[in-house]
């Protein structure tokens, strides 16, 4: 049997995506003169931060994008200012360090329309630190270490809705509840679609909570579970499908191909560095997360609408 030939897909906005590619170079899209740059009064005793954190995840953004160290970032963000003709003072890189680790980063998305139809993965990124000098000192058997990356997009938008941090010693399936925790708990989960790893209880009793249905494979010699509950209900009609359509079936029956697209962001996250350059986890936590609020700016200025063609 011959194997069927890929389909084929067509660019129907190309003049407007081609407008948001070339905007995406712009030096100035990430400087907005409406900013509130310097810190509010905390009315607290004590010395007061200069700066906001609008303005620190700004200059850190900066970082991330040019791949910069700290001290050429400064000197970067000192002339878009100087280009956008504004009076405001760059912080200086030990105060940019520093507030690095405390920041708390703003993801910019878009509220789904009709219910969020969640796509959830993970991918490893490397560091430098520890790790890293032990494998060269002990030799390549030595295990490398890794900052794990949770990812939950959302199937409509692109945009990534939840990130969270770990070890490379954390699994998968124990980080989702996390995840459907950073959705506002007002706004609708239609589904959620994950690979095998995440087919355990407690994940599929967090996506029940929710109200979605969980489009997750079984894990291969999956067995019934005996529990009545509703995530366990969900999860035995999906064996009972895959017994009698098949993997390959059920899995585009179900649409759990839709997962590619979280898999297409990972390669796009990794896109802006194979490595974090902080040193220590906060500080390694707020450079991926501020990745994540990166790609949605990217997002939100234009993508693709593809339709098939024969």
């Amino acid at each position: 049997m011959t194997k069927p030939a890929p389909a084929k897909y067509k660019t129907t906005n190309w003049r407007d995506y081609d407008a948001a590619l070339k905007a995406r170079g712009s030096l100035l899209i990430w400087l907005d003169p409406a900013m509130q740059w310097y810190a509010p009064a905390g009315g607290k005793a004590g010395r007061q931060p200069t700066f906001s954190e609008a303005a620190i995840q700004f200059c850190l953004s900066i970082k991330v994008l040019f791949g910069l160290a700290l001290r050429q970032t400064i000197g970067m963000v000192e002339s878009l200012i100087k280009l956008a003709g504004l009076d405001w003072q760059a912080p200086n890189y030990s105060t940019l360090s520093r507030r690095q680790q405390t920041l708390t980063v703003r993801i910019p998305a878009r509220r789904s329309q009709g219910g969020l139809h969640l796509l959830i993965d993970s991918t490893g990124i490397q560091f430098l630190g520890e790790g890293e000098w032990k494998r060269k000192k002990h030799g390549a058997e030595y295990r490398r270490q890794w900052r794990k990356v949770h990812l939950g997009i959302d199937a409509q938008t692109l945009e990534i809705r939840a990130i969270e941090v770990t070890g490379n010693g954390v699994g998968d399936a124990p980080v989702l509840p996390d995840l459907l925790a950073q959705i506002p708990a007002d706004e609708p989960i239609a589904s959620v679609r994950a690979d095998g790893a995440y087919d355990t209880k407690a994940c599929h009793a967090a996506i029940a909570a929710r109200g979605a249905e969980a489009i997750i494979p079984v894990r291969k010699n999956g067995q019934p579970w005996k529990d009545q509950s509703d995530g366990a209900r969900v999860r035995n009609e999906a064996l009972r499908a895959m017994r009698r359509l098949g993997p390959a079936i059920w899995k585009r029956w179900s649409t759990y191909h839709q997962r590619s697209l979280v898999e297409a962001k990972m390669r796009c996250f990794k896109l802006l560095g194979e490595r974090v350059k902080a040193r220590t986890f906060e500080r390694q936590v707020a450079e991926l997360q501020v990745r994540a609020a990166l790609l949605n700016r990217f997002t939100q200025l234009g993508t693709p609408v593809t339709v098939r063609v024969a």
